[in-house]
């Protein structure tokens, strides 16, 4: 096994990779088979080396194939082991029909799927999943659909092959119904939507196997994105570099945040607090003016403007470098008047925006397009930018990420599961972040974090990317004590830490990323 690749793939492009490691390699393929096969079996029997009995579900094509190597491997290593078969042997072809032979030279056949209910998965002590690999996409129903539910609800350990029986490789959205697996044995190429929707949780643990296929055999395929996370951020070209010892608050740019209409100051609190834990120089919030005393209270750092009416935002924004609208800022005269002014400034000026929240909400009205904003939107607020449904969006939230930033111009950031990060010409998704993110505030603190960044000199795509993984990381760092309970308020103190990795000892660098550091 090899550790997970920068490298994520559509499900036409891992083909190509194939037919170029068989046809113009010289790979046989039914060594690849044999490769991919013998590392499943080999990661099955490291995770759960107590396993004697293993039922394994095999389709058509070379995903069953490659269970027909493991049951062939694991008899030989004296498991006791059950295959059943999703389609009449007779429609077994080539790679896979060979694999099939060898299997039965080894003592084994395998049964029909009809009787799976009474033979297979009451004795089970690991599940095998080689039902459908990357080429499914059309919803799985009836029997199939059936025997994937009496898999879930079996509560056995799932070995998926490939990927999850029923996960659409592209987009990372179940097809109707979908093994849940507690680990996945990926080959050649990661598939880009094990990484995002819900790919993730169908996946559970993800391992990555190259079969061994030369580098040449990659180059001119194309990538569909790129899979970033905090340890891989700060392992290469770290943007979160030390600063000079002669630096000032001046070098590092002035953040306005605009939001807190009645009753949201909260919101507008957060966000401006990440911006500053991240390392702006200057931060000012211009929010209304009955909550400004509060707020200067419980952040003092922060300076704080009342403005009512919003007509005294020009003089603030004249005076910020950066720009973060959106967070609690209602969608009422007051917050329409903010944003309009907002719009009005980038007329004329190229200065970075951040908008969040129902910032969205009120720029799904307009018609504008800016190259120096990131939008950050959630899946509800990203179908109504698009004027879609919130479904239509988690079916294809690359597709739905790609079409926003088309439209609207600059990066957007589209949250949840696996956020994606849709830049001009790239798109990158994070595997940092837990569900213990799912409350309120999450996005306020992402607003800020992207615009402390943006104020201290990184580009859009960097900032956005940046600040992606550094949240989610956090979060994953909080999530250690647990993930229900969690608050958007508990990141602040690991912000700052995440934003300083020079600053380890040296030779601990694996210490700082570990639970409670």
């Amino acid at each position: 096994m090899t550790s997970l690749p920068r490298n994520l793939y559509r499900a036409a492009a891992i083909r190509e990779l194939d037919r170029i490691a068989i046809n113009e390699f010289g790979l046989p393929g039914r060594e690849l088979m044999e490769r991919a096969g013998r590392a499943a079996f080999v990661e099955l029997q490291a995770r759960w080396p107590q396993a004697q009995r293993i039922t394994i579900l095999c389709g058509p094509g070379n995903n069953g194939g490659d269970g027909f190597v493991i049951a062939r491997l694991a008899a030989t290593a004296g498991m006791v082991v059950e295959v059943f078969l999703a389609l009449d042997v007779k429609c077994l072809e080539g790679d896979s029909a060979q694999a099939y032979a060898d299997m039965c030279e080894a003592g084994l056949s395998g049964l029909a799927m009809k009787s799976l209910a009474e033979l297979g998965l009451v004795k089970a002590d690991v599940i095998v999943d080689a039902l459908f690999g990357t080429g499914l996409d059309r919803d799985v129903e009836g029997d199939l659909a059936a025997k994937i539910d009496m898999v879930n609800a079996s509560r056995l350990p799932v070995l998926a092959i490939d990927i999850p029986s029923g996960l659409h490789a592209d987009s990372g959205r179940v097809l109707g119904h979908a093994v849940q697996a507690a680990a996945t044995v990926s080959f050649i190429g990661l598939k880009q939507g094990l990484f995002t929707g819900q790919g993730p949780a169908c996946c559970g643990d993800l391992v990555f196997d190259d079969l061994q296929l030369p580098g040449n055999v990659y180059a001119g395929v194309p990538v569909a994105a790129q899979r970033i996370n905090y340890a891989d951020l700060i392992a290469d070209d770290n943007p979160l570099l030390p600063r000079s010892r002669c630096a000032h608050k001046g070098e590092f740019g002035h953040v306005l945040v605009v939001g807190g209409d009645q009753g949201m100051a909260g919101a507008v609190r957060m966000a401006a607090e990440a911006a500053a834990r991240v390392g702006a120089g200057l931060v000012s919030v211009a929010t209304r003016t009955e909550h400004a005393s509060q707020i200067c209270a419980a952040r003092p750092e922060l300076m704080v403007h009342g403005i009512s009416p919003p007509g005294a935002l020009s003089s603030l924004l004249a005076r910020a470098t950066v720009i973060a609208i959106g967070p609690g800022l209602g969608q009422m005269d007051w917050g329409r008047d903010c944003l309009g002014q907002v719009l009005d400034v980038l007329a004329n000026t190229a200065k970075p925006l951040v908008i969040d929240a129902d910032g969205l909400n009120l720029l799904a009205r307009e018609s504008w397009r800016y190259d120096h904003w990131v939008l950050t939107p959630h899946p509800g607020e990203a179908a109504r930018l698009l004027g879609v449904t919130t479904a239509a969006v988690q079916a294809d939230r690359f597709a739905a990420a790609q079409a926003i930033q088309q439209h609207y111009g600059g990066v957007c950031v589209l949250k949840g599961a696996g956020t994606v990060v849709q830049g001009a010409d790239d798109c990158w998704v994070c595997n940092d972040g837990n569900p213990g993110m799912a409350g309120g505030g999450m996005g306020d603190v992402l607003t800020g974090v992207i615009a402390g960044l943006l104020a201290q000199g990184l580009v859009i795509n960097a900032a956005a990317t940046a600040a992606v993984c550094v949240h989610g990381h956090a979060a994953d760092i909080v999530a250690c004590d647990g993930e229900r309970g969690m608050l958007a308020m508990d990141l602040m103190p690991i912000l700052r830490r995440l934003v300083n990795p020079v600053s380890v000892t040296p030779g601990t660098e694996g210490d700082a990323l570990a639970c409670g550091s």
